[in-house]
């Protein structure tokens, strides 16, 4: 097999899907519309809660179809949701082997130290405080894009799916 072969067949080859999981319809707007002005080029999809993000990445409820429901490059994911906590469900996917190494970036209004230090030792590999206004959303989006970008064609192990190669690797923006 070729090494071409080899990137394109790659789950981390751009481009990526980047899953939302943000339960405020105006901050999905936001993300939205932002991505959608900054034309990044790849996917973006949405969920609502805790729960419904673990459905999409264990393909149940309204998410069985895998085609329906591709496997996440990076996942944007709020602290304060309803029926299962950002926190929660943090916690769940990086102890998860088969989940533990999609990168999760915390895109949260809180900018509370104990925040940012629980989720770090959960595992999250970015820390981002919402900004206040529709170009900071832009610019948020381009400066994601192009720097996670970088990171994820950095070559990932090909043994099977186990601990994080991101765990211990946070950027706090």
């Amino acid at each position: 097999m070729s090494f071409d072969t080899v990137i394109q067949d790659s789950q981390y080859a751009l481009p990526w899907t980047v899953l939302v999981a943000e339960d405020n319809p105006d901050d999905c707007r936001m993300t939205e519309e932002a991505w959608n002005e900054a034309q990044l080029g790849h996917e973006l999809r949405f969920v609502h809660d805790g729960k419904e993000l673990l459905d999409y990445l264990y393909n149940r409820g309204n998410f069985v179809d895998a085609e329906t429901a591709p496997r996440p490059g990076v996942i944007l994911l709020d602290l304060n949701m309803p029926q299962k906590s950002g926190s929660e469900a943090l916690m769940e996917i990086k102890t998860d082997p088969a989940l533990a190494r999609i990168p999760i970036i915390i895109l949260t209004t809180s900018k509370a130290a104990q925040d940012m230090l629980k989720t770090s030792v959960l595992g999250v590999n970015g820390y981002i405080t919402k900004p206040g206004t529709f170009n900071g959303y832009i610019q948020m989006m381009e400066n994601l894009v192009r720097n996670w970008s970088e990171m994820m064609e950095l070559p990932f192990s090909a043994r099977d799916p186990g601990p994080s190669d991101w765990l211990g690797k946070t950027a706090l923006c």
